[in-house]
């Protein structure tokens, strides 16, 4: 069935992960040390929403091993603090 096909051949460049897609974006940002942010300032450039962004975190601060995720503090929205895990 040709349904089938179209989704194998997408797969691997545009289907991955929201989170996935997190976790990268914030790996990279953090690469030379900490990084502070606020959802509503890197939503454009990951392509999620504030609310998405927000929900994706506290799964990433349980799932993620690349990174800290730390709930920095809270000023008309949540301030994330990332940290890199060097092996």
């Amino acid at each position: 069935m040709s349904a089938t096909a179209n989704p194998s051949t997408e797969s691997a460049s545009e289907n991955i992960s929201k989170e996935d897609r997190l976790k990268e974006y914030l790996v990279d940002k953090a690469q030379d040390g900490e990084l502070y942010f606020k959802s509503k300032f890197i939503a454009d450039e990951v392509g999620l929403s504030p609310k998405e962004i927000g929900a994706l975190m506290v799964k990433l601060r349980e799932s993620a091993t690349e990174i800290t995720v730390e709930k920095w503090s809270y000023t008309s929205a949540t301030t994330w603090r990332i940290e890199p895990n060097h092996a």
